[in-house]
């Protein structure tokens, strides 16, 4: 069955061109509709409110700082409606296809930039985390996603979910594109003193093979120097991990 660009996620194709030549040349990125692009309107995944609310005037922030670094802004992107989901699925613009799973879901709220980016349609895709809605895309579609640290990327232009929560994120389908990405987006500062905390629920409740797996490199980690705790949830009791 032949698909389109809507059955990845791509709202629309926008002839949105690089500002200048930069670390992120060549790299197409489509874009989360919920992250303000000038001359479009950000529909929230809903088309009363894209109806009811002009083109935006200017890009996102996080926009133009991929602009300024070179790359280009090909498309706009589904979201699950007013980015209040985890599956991927939008009634009025459709579910986008998962190119890793087909028949499965794709994965949300940032479901349309996995699909595009899964299918080959983008090289990254811009999402918005607010309670996995990078990671769990990321993690159906078969691709490398990130949350960064709240507040390390502006969400100026973008609409709000939770504010307390809300992070810009990327998708891309290898862990070099996803740095390279981090390197244009992400602040510069001193090397952070090595440390890692972890939730003893979550590995107790992980699959055993992928609890296993994270230990061997938590271990690694705690060899190597980096002060390695584990958080329990009903006692918040830090404990040392021993190898």
């Amino acid at each position: 069955m032949e698909t389109t660009s809507q059955d990845h996620g791509l709202l629309g194709a926008l002839r949105c061109e690089a500002h200048a030549a930069g670390a992120l040349s060549g790299l197409d990125v489509v874009v989360k509709d919920v992250f303000d692009i000038a001359g479009t309107v950000t529909g929230f995944g809903n088309p009363d409110w894209a109806r009811l609310h002009p083109a935006a005037t200017a890009d996102a922030a996080v926009v133009s700082r991929l602009r300024d670094a070179g790359a280009r802004i090909t498309g706009k992107t589904t979201t699950v409606e007013f980015t209040f989901g985890l599956e991927g699925t939008n009634h009025w613009y459709g579910t986008p296809l998962n190119p890793a799973a087909p028949g499965r879901l794709p994965g949300g709220s940032s479901c349309g930039s996995a699909s595009a980016v899964a299918a080959g349609r983008a090289t990254a895709g811009l999402g918005s985390d607010t309670g996995g809605s990078v990671r769990i895309p990321a993690s159906y579609c078969g691709l490398f996603g990130i949350r960064p640290s709240l507040g390390a990327i502006s969400l100026l232009g973008a609409m709000p979910y939770a504010p307390s929560l809300d992070v810009p994120g990327w998708l891309c389908r290898d862990v070099q594109t996803l740095r390279r990405v981090g390197e244009e987006l992400l602040p510069c500062g001193p090397a952070l003193d090595g440390g890692l905390l972890l939730l003893r629920e979550a590995f107790d409740n992980a699959r055993p093979e992928v609890a296993e797996a994270l230990g061997r490199v938590c271990e690694r980690l705690a060899s190597a120097g980096w002060n390695v705790h584990e958080l329990g949830l009903a006692g918040h009791a830090l404990e040392p991990v021993r190898s």
